[in-house]
């Protein structure tokens, strides 16, 4: 119900939520994208400082990569130790 109190047109208002929830959605997205480069970037960063290719760090987005890494890092013998004895 427009009133004409309000300087708001009702067309232009009904747009509002939606261009609001597009917004919303596309800084969600690229917050999560941010974080998500962040942590394979860590992941990286560890394993190289264990000798290891970076490039297990993007087991990260596997279903269970997190723990496949884990494993890796807890049981197997780190190459920068290897080298080192």
């Amino acid at each position: 119900m427009y009133c004409g109190a309000c300087s708001i047109d009702p067309a232009c208002a009904a747009a509002v939520p939606i261009v609001f929830t597009f917004v919303f959605f596309l800084m969600g997205g690229l917050f999560c994208a941010a974080v998500l480069l962040f942590k394979i970037f860590l992941w990286w960063r560890i394993f190289s400082k264990a000798g290891y290719s970076g490039a297990f760090g993007l087991l990260f987005l596997a279903p269970f990569g997190t723990l496949i890494m884990l494993c890796i890092l807890a049981f197997s013998k780190w190459p920068i130790i290897k080298s080192s004895e």
